[in-house]
């Protein structure tokens, strides 16, 4: 497991580096369409809740992946990243910038959200990288349903070193579900929202979301038991009016 000693500071990372083209903290990202950025943070989000409290998952995205120790210019940029069975706050320490040979191992998890810009790449040279790099698994979702990857949603497992297609699962409502094998848990998308599902109970693990459901089912337990106590006391009114 990667620790913070393990780790050199940002500023005398490139030692014994070629220093890339382009500083990585000096790069700014293309202009996606807001609905890409609005997905993306939704998948983060929610896969940063799927792993709170887990010191040995490290959850991120928009940083490089460098995987070639003699040349910086060498690197990816996922969406979307998970980590198993590392130090997470040593990884984020040395952020922006996630050097396999530091950490010891690649990332375990990726998840690219289509786009104009990137989905040709997300389809071609990346997967043959992250298939290459050993990456257990490669999910893509594309929030147009379609537009850019063919499909909405599309997962993969690694298997002798090549990508291996998941089933999806299409409901009669036209929504998509897909049971991702390392991470045990389904992706979901109803053609407009995102989700991730517990796959046991099918429940949303969006702790907001979850929040926003018991408030309003103690709102309407509340409101229940206002009634049950008015039909009480009409009821007891009626019995007095009765007995005078």
């Amino acid at each position: 497991m990667a620790t913070a000693k393990t780790f050199k500071t940002i500023t005398d990372a490139w030692t014994n580096k070629v220093l890339p083209d382009i500083f990585y903290e000096q790069m700014a990202l293309a202009e996606e369409p807001v609905v890409q950025e609005r997905m993306l943070d939704r998948i983060k989000r929610l896969l940063v809740e799927l792993y709170e409290g887990r010191s040995d998952v490290f959850v991120s995205g928009a940083f490089y992946i460098c995987y070639d120790i003699t040349d910086g210019n060498r690197r990816l940029q996922p969406d979307c990243i998970i980590v198993f069975d590392v130090d997470a706050e040593a990884v984020r320490y040395n952020l922006p910038n996630y050097w396999i040979w530091e950490v010891g191992k690649p990332p375990d998890f990726v998840m690219e959200v289509a786009s104009p810009t990137t989905a040709s790449n997300d389809l071609g040279r990346k997967r043959d990288m992250y298939a290459e790099l050993g990456i257990t698994e490669y999910w893509r979702f594309d929030p147009t349903g379609g537009e850019y990857y063919g499909k909405p949603l599309a997962g993969e497992r690694l298997v002798a070193g090549e990508y291996q297609p998941y089933e999806l699962r299409a409901e009669p409502d036209g929504s998509v579900r897909g049971y991702s094998e390392l991470l045990g848990v389904e992706f979901h998308w109803d053609g407009e929202d995102f989700d991730v599902l517990d796959a046991e109970t099918g429940m949303t693990i969006d702790k907001r979301a979850t929040a926003e459901v018991r408030a309003e089912a103690a709102e309407a337990r509340a409101e229940a038991a206002e009634a049950r106590e008015r039909a009480l006391l009409e009821e007891l009114n009626r019995l007095r009016s009765r007995k005078q």
